[in-house]
């Protein structure tokens, strides 16, 4: 599992919060029509099956992968939804608010890529501590 990190804490949030609104949009409209008709939910948020069928997959994702690669997720979907916002597809606000949120998490997390086996780095980091005992004087021999 990974450290606590801006990203694991987006994936986790954003996943939930995705994941309830694509179920509770399926209330508000569930018809798979064409992908520009929509039905406002929660004052201002546009749903339609297809949105509603997207934030689900994308929060369950989030959910999934929030304690193994959240890093990549909170990547992928903060370029996505940025994307999305973008063109125009949904809620604008609501799209541009995750994928920023997600761009802004990436930034904060370090990344986590493992170091290359050859490098002068990697061997300094797998070479092991010298024990620190003082040498014991040999005994001086008489003749």
């Amino acid at each position: 599992m990974e450290p606590a990190s801006p990203a694991r804490l987006y994936a986790a949030a954003a996943g939930a919060l995705l994941l309830v609104l694509g179920v509770v949009g399926f209330f508000y409209d569930a018809s798979f029509g064409s992908l520009d008709s929509y039905a406002d939910a929660f004052g201002g948020l546009q749903v339609n099956g297809w949105l509603n069928l997207f934030y689900v997959a994308t929060g369950s994702l989030g959910l999934l992968v929030a304690g193994a690669s959240s890093r990549g997720y909170a990547l992928a979907m903060g370029l996505l939804y940025t994307l999305l916002a973008i063109v125009g597809w949904g809620s604008g606000a609501l799209h541009l608010v995750i994928g920023l949120l997600g761009l802004a998490a990436v930034t904060g997390t370090p990344s986590q890529r493992p170091k290359k086996r050859g490098s002068k780095v990697a061997q300094e980091a797998t070479k092991e501590p010298r024990n620190s005992k003082p040498r014991a004087k040999r005994a001086r021999q008489r003749a």
